[in-house]
C-alpha cells in the first residue's frame, strides 16, 4: 500500500469516526431534552386538581392523569393483597405492598400503599400490615404499574410476586380494575413506609454520555491531526535532504 492511499484511508476513517461519534453525541442531547420535557409535563401534572373516584372513573384515558393528586374513597380487598420482591427504599430490599380498593360507585384500582422489609431468613415470612375494613379514604397520586422486574418463564402467581401484570390480576381477582395505580402518600403507618423516590428520568445519564462522544470525536481529530498534518510538517522541517537541490 502507497503512502497516498494510505493517508487516504486514514482520513476516511478519522472522518467517519468524527461524524459518527457527533451524531451519537447529538442524539443524547436529544434525548436529554425529550426527558426534560417529560419531566416538566409531569411536575406541571402535580399542580392540578386533586382527582376523586368518580373523576377518575368518568374519565376515557385514565392515563392522562399520571401524577395528579387523588383522594379516593373505597372499601380494600384483603385478600387480594399481594407483595412485589426485591423491591427498595431508602437502600433496602423488601416488598411493595399492592392491595386493590374497591371504589365507591364501582370499579376498583390497585394502590401501591408502601414498603416493608424482607426477612433475610426466611423469604416467605411477610411483615405485618393493617387493613382498615370499612370504607377508607387514601390520599396519592395517580401511577403506573410498577417498573417490571426480570422474570423468568411466566409471572408468578400467589401473595408474593415478581411482577404485577393489571389485565392478567383483573381477570384472576375478578375485579373491574382501572389501567392506572394510586401511590399511596402520607406518613409511615398501617405497618409500611411511603418515603417513594422521586421520579428520576436518567437526564444527567445522557448529558454524561454526550459529553464521552464529544469528547471521543475531539480525541480523534486531535490524534489526526498530530499523526497526519503536524508531526509530518515537523519531520519534513526537520529533514536535512528537502533542502538539498
Amino acid at each position: 500500500m502507497n503512502a497516498l492511499r494510505k493517508w487516504q484511508l486514514v482520513t476516511v476513517a478519522a472522518l467517519l469516526g468524527v461524524v459518527v461519534t457527533v451524531s451519537l453525541g447529538r442524539w443524547q442531547l436529544s434525548r436529554a431534552a425529550q426527558k426534560e420535557q417529560l419531566q416538566a409535563a409531569m411536575d406541571a401534572q402535580k399542580d392540578k386538581f386533586v382527582v376523586d373516584g368518580a373523576t377518575l372513573r368518568s374519565t376515557a384515558q385514565p392515563e392522562l392523569l399520571l401524577h395528579q393528586r387523588a383522594v379516593l374513597k373505597g372499601t380494600w380487598v384483603p385478600e387480594r393483597t399481594v407483595f412485589l420482591d426485591n423491591r427498595q427504599m431508602n437502600a433496602r430490599v423488601g416488598f411493595f405492598v399492592m392491595t386493590p380498593l374497591r371504589l365507591d360507585g364501582g370499579g376498583a384500582i390497585l394502590v401501591q400503599r408502601g414498603w416493608v422489609p424482607r426477612n433475610f431468613m426466611d423469604r416467605t415470612a411477610l411483615s405485618r400490615v393493617e387493613t382498615p375494613p370499612g370504607v377508607v379514604q387514601v390520599e396519592g397520586r395517580i401511577a403506573p404499574p410498577p417498573s417490571k422486574l426480570y422474570e423468568p418463564g411466566t409471572s408468578s402467581g400467589g401473595a408474593i410476586r415478581q411482577n404485577v401484570d393489571l389485565a392478567q390480576f383483573s381477570a384472576e381477582s375478578g375485579l373491574v380494575l382501572l389501567p392506572v395505580t394510586l401511590r399511596q402518600t402520607g406518613k409511615a403507618s398501617e405497618g409500611m413506609d411511603r418515603q417513594w423516590p422521586a421520579a428520576d428520568l436518567g437526564v444527567d445519564k445522557h448529558y454524561g454520555y454526550a459529553v464521552q462522544w464529544f469528547g471521543l470525536s475531539a480525541l480523534i481529530a486531535g490524534l489526526y491531526l498530530w499523526f497526519q498534518v503536524i508531526r509530518r510538517f515537523i519531520f519534513r522541517s526537520k529533514d536535512p535532504l528537502r533542502h538539498v537541490q
